[in-house]
């Protein structure tokens, strides 16, 4: 990547997951950041979201925020693509995100039955092509598609111009990858990375893994991933989007500024280096 300037950086949703989006916009100008994620589907049973249903007044007003912050939508998370997943069912979802000019939708794979997934992965694809939004599809080790290498592989065979992979920094190493998997992509399939950092001992276990990626986090910069080099291997034009969440009692405010001063040092040390 390019580090002879400021990183532009995106606040992810989970990062500050209790802001409801109209002070998301608010705070993300605030501290520095020039795009926002929004969680505006359940990540899981019972997990936090917000709606901005298509011609509402809460969406309008949403577009005026954002026009008057001068900030962007990075991406609309969390869709599960599982074996009863029909692309249809996120019309609505797409036309809010088409409304907000979001960049993309971020999507993991749940369903056993590849040829299925990568079907409906190529379906959606499809559905959200007219308002030029990519489908990004994130891995993780506790979901169907559990690496890098699982999450290529849909994208190759699906063959969407908008589909892509999503790299989180966390899920990267804690299945066994390395910056230099970037490499194993085309040019334009990884487009996004969400960026965080973590103790050096990886979980114990399955549910520990959960555990850390919704909540054990640390701020770029503070803890043992090699960061470096994932983004000296990324592409330059390659969006990052701030993953921190925490259960720990923060000021939300306070915590976005944080995670943002963190990258910013971390890219610093890189461009002296």
């Amino acid at each position: 990547m390019n580090f002879t300037s400021p990183l532009k950086l995106a606040l992810a949703h989970l990062t500050v997951l209790d802001v409801p989006p109209l002070q998301l916009v608010s705070l993300a100008a605030k501290t520095g950041y020039s795009s926002i994620g929004l969680r505006l589907y359940p990540a899981f049973p019972g997990s936090t979201f917000y709606e901005l249903p298509p011609g509402s007044a809460v969406l309008r007003e949403m577009q005026h925020k954002l026009q008057d912050e001068g900030m962007q939508v990075n991406d609309i998370e969390f869709i599960g693509i599982g074996e009863h997943f029909k692309p249809q069912q996120l019309a609505e979802l797409l036309d809010t995100a088409s409304a907000l000019g979001a960049r993309s939708l971020s999507v993991c794979g749940d369903d056993p039955n590849r040829a299925r997934l990568t079907a409906n992965f190529a379906s959606l694809c499809d559905l959200a092509a007219p308002s030029g939004i990519r489908i990004n599809l994130e891995y993780m080790a506790w979901r169907q598609v559990k690496n890098f290498d699982n999450a290529l592989d849909v994208v190759l065979s699906a063959g969407r111009k908008n589909g892509g992979v999503l790299i989180d920094a966390l899920h990267l190493f804690r299945t066994g990858g390395s910056p230099r998997d970037v490499h194993k992509a085309p040019p334009g399939v990884i487009h996004s990375v969400q960026l965080c950092d973590a103790v050096a001992l990886p979980p114990a276990n399955l549910e520990a893994s959960i555990n850390e990626g919704r909540s054990g986090r640390l701020p770029p910069g503070r803890g043992a991933l090699p960061l470096q080099e994932l983004l000296t291997e990324l592409p330059s034009e390659t969006i990052i989007s701030l993953e921190v969440p925490t259960n720990a009692p923060v000021n939300q405010e306070q915590h976005a500024r944080a995670v943002f001063e963190s990258t910013q040092l971390l890219a610093a040390s890189l461009k002296k280096g």
